[in-house]
């Protein structure tokens, strides 16, 4: 259920409603709101991977935020955001996002 947590927030970030994320990721209403009910455990592959592509994120990231391994491209742009009066460019929070994964990695040993 963890991971239809994740995701029900990740829509509510796009600032869609449920019925017109269905749409955008053209997956019937009823289906998307099983998936967010239930759990992502009996939805079909396919399914999982529109709604994470309508989103921009990966399945793999997705399961990296169910374990805390690591960030999403928000919080870098938010961390980014912080940056007061500079700019980034695609490739500089790219590369934000890869310093911070990596830091995050360390902890583990």
């Amino acid at each position: 259920m963890e991971r239809a947590k994740i995701l029900r927030s990740l829509i509510e970030e796009t600032g869609l409603s449920i019925k017109a994320f269905s749409a955008k990721a053209d997956i019937p209403y009823t289906t998307l709101r099983s998936i967010l009910d239930r759990g992502i455990g009996n939805a079909s592959v396919d399914n999982v991977m529109k709604i994470c592509k309508t989103i921009g994120i990966t399945v793999e990231e997705l399961d990296s935020m169910v374990s805390g391994e690591a960030r999403s491209q928000r919080e870098a742009s938010t961390i980014a955001a912080h940056l007061d009066g500079v700019d980034l460019t695609a490739d500089e929070e790219e590369d934000l996002n890869k310093y911070i994964d990596f830091l995050l990695s360390r902890r583990k040993k």
